[in-house]
């Protein structure tokens, strides 16, 4: 969707950027972040974890979705942080 936003702000800015556009693909799905089963969080600063973390917990409820993070050399259009998503209906 050409309404969703990347690569504005400082990393905690781009957490939630990021978070409202997992929200508004999954929507289009008919779907909500419960239905998501893994996630991997591409940083790329791992020092920026601890801001990012509380972000994205802020989205998840009991059972949480199994979670891998990892620190990159570089992100697309030189972004701070990426979250991939797994979802099922």
């Amino acid at each position: 969707s050409s309404d969703l936003i990347v690569g504005e702000g400082d990393v905690e800015a781009q957490t939630k950027q990021v978070m409202k556009n997992i929200d508004a693909v999954l929507k289009q799905a008919g779907l909500g972040f419960a239905n998501i089963v893994k996630t991997t969080i591409f940083l790329k600063n791992m020092g920026d974890f601890p801001k990012v973390n509380p972000i994205y917990g802020e989205f998840f409820k009991e059972p949480y979705p199994a979670r891998s993070t990892v620190e990159v050399a570089r992100l697309p259009k030189d972004v701070l942080v990426e979250v991939e998503v797994t979802a099922r209906a």
